[in-house]
């Protein structure tokens, strides 16, 4: 993963918060501490099972 791509996120992040609190409109994330563990909980969930090789193919399970 590159550091540069992590910095530009970063910022981009940063300018977009400024931006909605600028516009005094309610930032689209949550704004407390557990709801923020839940979005690390989701992504360290999702790269726990990628790790693991498990999972399922919906749209094989389904026929689609």
């Amino acid at each position: 993963m590159s550091t540069q791509l992590i910095v530009l996120a970063l910022l981009a992040g940063l300018a977009t918060g400024a931006l909605f609190r600028f516009l005094n409109v309610p930032i689209p994330a949550p704004p407390e501490l557990p709801g923020i563990m839940g979005i690390i909980g989701i992504y360290v969930g999702y790269r726990l099972v990628e790790y693991l090789g498990v999972g399922v193919d919906l749209v094989e399970a389904f026929g689609w």
